[in-house]
């Protein structure tokens, strides 16, 4: 059976450690990657969709990255208990004529024994921006360790 460490039940050392995969692998933006640390059956919420199952994940993030250019995210630990975890987020992006945006939003996950996501509910707001008004500034792909998260950048 896959597993995807760290485990359940969380500490809040292995919490952070589960937000910072997650993370980085969203910041991949390659659909086929990320949907591994989730269930076969997992079932999200983000916005106005309800995606059920890795196929549909999977599309749905196809979908995703195919309109918001340039993606690049930034996820905090809010809190854990035993099999959940808590999370707040920013990401930045830019639609096809070139606005960008700031993307804020919460996520509940559940997580099963072997480590995969079983549920993710998302509530995602989107705000216009400046280009100059950018925080995130990393050449694609993961953060640099560096880099400061939400609560430095005051976000």
């Amino acid at each position: 059976m896959e597993t995807m460490p760290p485990l359940p039940p969380f500490t809040q050392e292995t919490a952070i450690q589960k937000v910072r995969l997650a993370e980085d692998a969203w910041n991949t933006r390659d659909p086929d990657r990320v949907v591994l640390a989730y269930t076969e059956d997992t079932s999200w919420r983000n916005r106005a969709e309800f995606p059920v199952g890795r196929e549909e994940a999977r599309q749905f993030l196809q979908r995703k990255w195919s309109k918001e250019l340039d993606y690049r995210l930034i996820k905090e630990l809010w809190a854990y208990s035993g099999n959940r975890i808590a999370v707040r987020f920013a990401y930045e992006w830019h639609d096809d004529s070139n606005q960008w945006f700031r993307s804020y939003g919460n996520e509940n996950w559940e997580f099963n024994e072997q480590g995969l996501m079983m549920r993710r509910y998302a509530s995602i707001n989107d705000r216009p921006i400046k280009e100059s008004d950018r925080k995130f500034f990393w050449m694609l792909g993961r953060r640099p360790d560096d880099h400061p998260g939400l609560s430095e950048l005051g976000l």
